[in-house]
Formats: structure tokens, sequence, C-alpha cells
């Protein structure tokens, strides 16, 4: 910490005020109500879904927002977002409150600290991992510990320092962001490219070569899951995966269900998932996802709940991993033909009707290779972003850093 600059507990130097109840006596308002969903990742407040709720007014009178105030995220979070998210309230028109999962903090002595440090210096905190120690949990949710959050020692250098730093803060953090967008442009690019490469891939005239044909004529199989539970029995090796299991053009195991050998081996004789069978999801929320089955001992011990579809393309006819993609670039049509109002469900009927285009085996190949090739400097790309959003985040971090020990 700089020489010079003083240090006071932040409960010391802000009033905290406890989130707004709706109540149920007249007279009532109409207010803006800011929520955890307006709060971003980078604790900015995001105002396209303020919500707005009839409130007694005397709970208002109380809870009312002024421009200034810091709004704290106390409750809620969850295993990658630990609470303590903090928002500035930046509006001067208008009744505005906050909920009883948020608090307010307000500066006492505004000629001492700015609003604006110190919600950096709030900020910081979080994306520090300062607040993530605070927590307690109940009933699934977490809660800031009200107590020790007060405690946070806060520096408070001159004001025209806090403003200068801000202004530091506010430049490097623009310049960011510029970054992180041009990387997320670069990696929406190379998708736009492979989806319209595999749109293009199978629309269009084609040669007298390619035939149509429907999806059930060129499978041995099309059938769906078990329309049924099955016992868990932990350990047993024998998987009975769902929708939430096709995951980035494979299956994921992550948390997967284990069965008994005797549930499995009654839905396995009908389904007989093979290395390389194609996996897709027929109803909900994800239908048409699709995944090829593994090339793995796991595959010959897994079978599906009816929410995911195994399809069987006949070796002789088409490839595998071609009809995988064919499907893909399907996917709009698939979801049209699915029926059900709260759920969309395809139909393993609708799903053999289905009208693909076949060129003979030799080209299927040449067409995969091709795609595979885009797919792979895609995934190669989304591996890069992700890797440069997280160098982003921790420059972020270290910038706050020495911003609050008076080295920037």
């Amino acid at each position: 910490m700089k020489p010079g600059w003083k240090v006071e507990k932040l409960g010391d130097v802000c009033d905290f005020f406890n989130g707004l109840w709706t109540g149920k006596k007249p007279p009532f308002i109409n207010v803006g109500v800011i929520r955890n969903t307006n709060f971003t990742k980078d604790c900015e407040l995001d105002d396209s879904d303020i919500v707005y709720l009839d409130v007694e007014q005397a709970q208002f009178r109380k809870r009312s927002l002024q421009y200034g105030d810091i709004i704290l995220e106390k409750s809620g979070g969850g295993p990658k977002q630990p609470v303590g998210r903090v928002v500035i309230f930046n509006k001067e028109i208008g009744d505005f409150s906050f909920s009883n999962f948020t608090s307010a903090i307000r500066i006492k002595d505004k000629s001492r600290l700015d609003f604006r440090f110190l919600h950096r210096y709030l900020f910081s905190a979080y994306v520090s991992g300062v607040t993530e120690k605070m927590q307690s949990h109940s009933t699934g949710i977490r809660n800031l510990k009200f107590d020790e959050y007060k405690q946070i020692p806060v520096p408070i250098p001159p004001l025209p320092e806090q403003q200068r730093i801000v202004a530091v803060l506010d430049e490097a953090f623009a310049s960011i962001a510029q970054v992180k967008t041009n990387v997320e442009r670069n990696l929406v690019n190379a998708r736009e490219l492979f989806e319209s490469v595999l749109r293009g891939t199978f629309t269009g005239s084609k040669s007298e070569k390619w035939q149509i044909k429907k999806l059930g004529d060129v499978c041995s199989l099309i059938t769906d899951g078990k329309h049924g539970d099955s016992e868990n029995e932990s350990n047993s090796g024998y998987y009975f995966l769902s929708a939430k299991n096709v995951k980035d053009g494979t299956l994921s195991y992550d948390d997967a269900r284990e069965i008994t050998r005797k549930d499995f081996e009654e839905t396995h004789r009908r389904t007989n998932l093979m290395p390389f069978d194609i996996c897709m999801v027929n109803t909900g929320a994800t239908i048409g996802k699709i995944a090829l089955a593994p090339d793995d001992p796991k595959t010959f011990r897994t079978t599906f709940q009816k929410s995911v579809a195994i399809i069987k393309p006949i070796p002789s006819i088409v490839e595998n991993t071609f009809c995988c993609y064919h499907l893909k670039s399907d996917l709009a049509k698939l979801v049209k033909v699915s029926s059900g109002s709260a759920q969309k469900n395809l139909l393993i009927g609708d799903m053999k009707d289905h009208l693909v285009r076949i060129p003979p085996l030799a080209e299927q190949r040449v067409i995969v290779e091709r795609l595979d090739a885009l797919s792979a400097e895609t995934v190669r790309l989304e591996a890069v972003y992700r890797q440069k959003v997280a160098a982003l985040e921790e420059l972020k971090k270290s910038v706050l850093q020495r911003a609050f020990e008076g080295s920037l």
C-alpha cells in the first residue's frame, strides 16, 4: 500500500441497506427492482430486463436507490459464480429499489471517497477471491457473511488520486474488452465458416451420382433408449446416459448414471451401441444435438434413456461420420418436424423418413476429410480463445491489484 494512504473498514465508511420485500399494505408504488440477474460477470449493471413491481410506499422510502449507490449481491451465486458481485446504480431519473437477495452500499462522506473508486476496489475483492472466502451455504444458496464483508479494509488515497486510478482502470479495461471482442470475432468467423461449408456440402445442385434416400433405408437400425427408468448401482460399470451426456460431438461420462447389469442388458439388446454409432438427442431443449459413440470399452457397456436415439448407418452405403455431418447440417429441418408444445419430440418414424443425399463412398470420404480438417481448425481456435480470455482475466486482476497497491 502506498505511504500516506489511509485505511478504514468498509462498515465504517459506508451505510448498508437490506433489500426490498414488496409487502402487502397499501398504498403501493410501481418501481424498478434491481435483481441478481441485472449483474454482469464484470460487475456492471445490465438494465435490459429490470422488473417493475408494485411495492409498499413505506418499504420503498427506506430502500430507494440513489445515484452512486453500490448494489451488492449477498445471496444466490452458484458453483462457478460466488456471491459478492457489485454494480453501480448510475440512474438519475426514475424510481428504483433492489431485491432482497441484494444490499445497497452508500458512502457516508463522498468528499473523502469516490463511489467509482470503491466499486472498482470491491470488484477487485470479488475477482481475486476475497469474497468467496466469506460465503456460507444453506439449502443450495450461497450467502455472503455480512459481518465479515463489512470488515474489508478499504484504502483511501486523496480524492484526486482515487479519480486518477479510476480513469486509468477504465482505460485499461476498455483496451482489454476490445482485445476480447477481436478474439471473439475471430472465433465467430471460424464457426460461421464451418457452418457455411457444412450447409453448402449437402445443399444445392449435385451430380447424378448423389442419390436421395430415406435415412431409414441407409441404416440398419434407428431406435431410441429405454421408455422407463432403471435401477441405479454405483460402480457397476454399466452406463445409462441421457441427452445431457451428448456433448461436443461425443459422449460425456461425467456424472453418468450406472445401473444394474439386468436393466442394462434389457435395453442393450435393443440398442446394441457400438463404436462410431450415431447418438442424437430426440427430446427436449437440445433436440438434434449429435455425437459419435467413442471407440472405447465403455461404449459396449452403455445404453440410453429415451431422450437419445441410436442410428446405425449401413457401412456399404454410408459412412458414419458422413452421416453424422449430414444430420448436423439438417438440424433446422429435424427440429421443424419435431412435435410437442411443452417439450419437443423427434419421433423415430420421422427420423426414418428424413431424406438424405448420399454420394459414392469415395466422395463421402473426401468430404469427411475436408470437414474434419475445418472442424479441427475451429476446435483449435476455440482453445486459443479460451486461453486468451483466461489470460485477459488474469491481466485484469493484475491491473486491479497494482492499482490498489498504489503502483499503477
